[in-house]
């Protein structure tokens, strides 16, 4: 009973929540010079910021990317199948990549140090712009000796220490200044954004990754149909060659024995052999070029459609804080953060030192 009793004791009324809140109210009244100077600290810090801190700039890549329509590919199976054709052989590559991989390109390593690798101007690779906006020259100093550094030999030939500051740099990229995204899911638009301090490091990166990585979705995408075209086409020419010359010699043998005596046949065995040399080229012929056909537009149906809608152009997109925003910020910042310390301060002298 004594233990019911007690537990009812240490309930908290509406009451005491009222008491509590109007005391907390008065403390801080009553420390109002030390909140409003903290708040005045901030707005002080806050326009400095705003005015030292560097803007960023937003480079803006977007494009349509729209798959290729089975549909399509199964009129053409249904015509060819009347004629015996399996165009199960020519199948597409579709099952490699989805639409939505080509985001995750954007992100992998491979993509990010070959665009890395590339050319910003004629003096220097994008990477060495990036080494030198950021200085990371100086802050990686006694790790790498970027002195002794050539990114412009082949990627093979690489250290370590290279492959190194290559996927370090590639992660910082990754991590704080790319974004690929989908503004609406339901839509085939993609967008690429780089944001960086350096202006044109950022249209550049922007306009190299965009163009590596849609070029490798391109071929990947279209790699297998474009074997089966270019081995059928290697196939067409040889059997046209070997037609050709059974046709010569057809011609030979009969010119040979232009009026041959109808009694004696073992005269035009060879002619008869010509013959079908050239009725056997032809029939491989015209299955080999009614499969070559098929296999062009069933290469047409599976390329995808990359269209640009927008691409970086300057000025670039800026962001940076503002004097007002800053000192808002700077002040609301600051205010409540001292506000924390009073309570905390308050809490620590009550129960703490208390006890």
């Amino acid at each position: 009973m004594a233990n019911q009793e007690h537990i009812l004791d240490d309930k908290i009324t509406f009451r005491e929540v009222i008491l509590r809140i109007r005391n907390w109210v008065r403390f801080f009244v009553g420390q109002w010079k030390l909140i409003f100077l903290a708040g005045v600290l901030g707005i002080g810090v806050g326009y400095l910021v705003s005015k030292f801190k560097k803007p960023v700039y937003i480079a803006e890549t977007s494009f349509v990317l729209e798959e290729s329509d089975a549909s399509g590919l199964g009129q053409m199976s249904g015509l060819a199948s009347l004629v015996g054709v399996n165009l199960g052989s020519l199948g597409s590559s579709s099952g490699l990549f989805q639409g939505d991989n080509i985001m995750e390109l954007y992100r992998s390593d491979n993509m990010m140090g070959k665009t890395l690798l590339s050319p910003f101007d004629s003096s220097q690779l994008l990477i060495d712009r990036f080494i030198t906006f950021n200085k990371l020259d100086q802050k990686w100093k006694n790790k790498v000796d970027f002195s002794a550094i050539d990114f412009s030999i082949d990627r093979e030939k690489f250290s370590i220490t290279q492959d190194s500051v290559v996927k370090e740099v590639s992660k910082l990229i990754r991590k704080s200044q790319l974004a690929v995204d989908k503004p609406n899911r339901k839509l085939t638009i993609i967008q690429v954004n780089i944001s960086s301090k350096d202006e044109a490091f950022a249209k550049v990166f922007n306009e190299a990754l965009v163009e590596n990585v849609n070029s490798f979705y391109l071929e990947t995408k279209t790699k297998k149909t474009a074997e089966n075209l270019r081995i059928l086409q290697s196939q067409a020419d040889s059997v046209r060659v070997i037609l050709d010359g059974s046709l010569t010699a057809y011609a030979s043998s009969t010119d040979r024995i232009p009026n041959p005596n109808p009694l004696l046949q073992a005269g035009i065995v060879d002619a008869k052999k010509k013959q079908v040399d050239v009725q056997a080229s032809s029939a491989i012929y015209s299955e080999i070029v009614k499969n070559l056909e098929i296999a062009k537009v069933n290469h047409r149906n599976n390329s995808p459609l990359i269209q640009l809608i927008d691409s970086p152009r300057y000025p670039l997109t800026r962001s940076e804080i503002r004097p007002l925003k800053g000192m808002v910020l700077g002040g609301l910042f600051a205010g409540i953060l001292m506000v924390i310390f009073l309570y905390v301060t308050a809490l620590y002298r009550i129960h703490i030192k208390a006890s």
